[in-house]
C-alpha cells in the first residue's frame, strides 16, 4: 500500500478557484473520507489524485513519488465510480478480468485474481451474468471487484452509494468497511453524506469552499468542532444554534439567550460579547414544570417525530428553531411548553463574526 500527500494543491477553472492551498496526508492503510456540501471541492480533489484533473499548482505524491505528470494508468490507483461504469456487453467475469488482460498477465493469474475477488465480494454465483441482470448492490460489488483485482496502491471511491436505496446503502457501508479491514488498503472515499463519513472513516476531512475546515477522527469532529460549519455539518439532526450574550458572574460564566440563561464554559471572551451558542439535540433535556421560575430555556413544542428508537421534538427557543432528541418514546405533545436544561460540558460557544470556536 502507500501514503498519499497533497502539498499546497490548488485547482482553478478559469477565474474560479475550486481548491485552495490543500495540505493533506493520507496515511498508509488509512480509510480517509472527504466530506462536504456540493461544490466544496471534494470530487475535484479525488479526480486530481486519480489523474482525471490537472492541478493548477502544488504537488501530489503517491508512495513518495510525484505523480502530477503521470496519466491515470501509471499512478497505480483504482477508482470506483458513482454510476458503476461497467461494460454492459461483458459478463461479470469479463468485467473483472478486462483490465488484467490489458496488463498481459497469464490466464491462470487472471483467473485466480478474478475468482479471489468474487469470493471476497460474494459474486461467485453471478460471474456469467451481465450488468443489466444485476441489482444496484450487485453492480456496485462488481465495480469494487474490478478495483480489487488490480491490487492497486490506493483505492478511490467517488460517492459509490448515492444511487442505492436507504437499506442497501447501510448494507454496502458495512461491506466496504469490512473489505477495508480485510485488505488494509489506503482508501480515499468521497461523500456528501455525513452519516457515511461518521460510520466508515478512520479520519474525516471536512471541506468547504475549497478549503479544509477540520481533519480528525469522526467522534473528535463530533465532540470537538473547530467552527460553526463543522459543528453544523457533522451530526444529524444538526447542532442547535442560538444567538446569545456571554456573561461573567460571581457564580461563573453563563450565556444569555433572550431573557434566560445557560451555564457556559469559561472561554476567552469578554463579558457582554455577542456569541453563537451551539447545543446538540441529544444534550438538551426537556422538563415540564409548573414553576415558571425554574432556570432554563422555555421551549414551545410544535412538532413531535417518533422514529421508534428515538423521538425528535421540534419547537422554538427565544424565537429560534430548536430540536431536542430523546431516546425511546416521549409523552410530550405538540403545544406543550417545557424548559430545556443543557447537559454540563456540552454547551459550545462560537465567535459571532468569524464562526470560530471560542475556547
Amino acid at each position: 500500500m502507500a501514503e498519499v500527500t497533497f502539498e499546497q494543491v490548488r485547482k482553478s477553472f478559469g477565474a474560479v478557484q475550486v481548491l485552495k492551498h490543500i495540505d493533506l496526508t493520507v496515511h498508509d492503510g488509512e480509510f480517509l473520507v472527504l466530506v462536504g456540501p456540493s461544490g466544496c471541492g471534494k470530487s475535484t480533489l479525488l479526480r486530481a489524485l486519480a489523474g482525471l484533473e490537472n492541478v493548477t499548482r502544488g504537488r501530489i505524491l503517491i508512495d513518495g513519488r510525484v505523480v502530477n505528470s503521470l496519466p491515470p494508468k501509471d499512478r497505480d490507483i483504482a477508482m470506483v465510480f458513482q454510476n458503476y461504469a461497467l461494460y454492459p456487453h461483458m459478463s461479470v467475469l469479463e468485467n473483472l478480468t478486462f483490465a488484467l488482460k490489458l496488463r498481459e498477465l497469464t490466464p491462470a493469474e487472471i483467473d485466480e485474481r478474478a475468482r479471489e475477488a468474487a469470493a471476497i465480494l460474494g459474486l461467485e454465483g453471478l460471474l456469467d451474468r451481465y450488468p443489466r441482470h444485476l441489482s444496484g448492490g450487485q453492480r456496485q460489488r462488481v465495480a469494487m471487484g474490478r478495483a480489487i483485482v488490480r491490487d492497486p496502491k490506493v483505492f478511490l471511491f467517488d460517492e459509490p452509494l448515492s444511487n442505492l436505496d436507504a437499506k442497501l446503502r447501510v448494507q454496502m457501508r458495512a461491506e466496504i468497511r469490512a473489505l477495508h479491514q480485510r485488505l488494509r488498503a489506503t482508501t480515499v472515499y468521497v461523500t456528501h453524506d455525513q452519516i457515511e463519513a461518521m460510520t466508515m472513516a478512520d479520519r474525516i476531512v471536512v471541506l468547504n469552499g475549497g478549503v479544509i475546515e477540520q481533519i480528525g477522527a469522526p467522534l473528535d469532529l463530533y465532540d470537538d468542532p473547530d467552527n460553526l460549519f463543522v459543528a453544523g455539518f457533522i451530526g444529524s439532526p444538526a447542532m442547535n444554534r442560538f444567538s446569545g450574550i456571554y456573561e461573567r458572574t460571581a457564580q461563573g460564566a453563563r450565556v444569555r439567550i433572550g431573557d434566560h440563561a445557560l451555564a457556559a464554559p469559561d472561554v476567552k471572551a469578554t463579558s457582554g460579547q455577542r456569541v453563537t451558542v451551539g447545543v446538540r439535540p441529544e444534550h438538551l433535556e426537556p422538563v415540564v414544570a409548573q414553576d415558571t421560575a425554574v432556570a432554563g430555556l422555555p421551549f414551545a413544542i410544535d412538532v413531535v417525530e417518533p422514529t421508534g428508537a428515538a423521538t425528535e421534538l421540534f419547537g422554538t427557543v427565544a424565537g429560534e428553531r430548536c430540536c431536542v432528541m430523546r431516546n425511546g418514546r416521549s409523552a410530550l405533545k405538540p403545544g406543550t411548553m417545557a424548559t430545556l436544561h443543557a447537559a454540563p460540558g456540552h454547551v459550545y460557544l462560537f465567535d459571532d463574526e468569524t464562526g470560530r470556536r471560542l475556547r
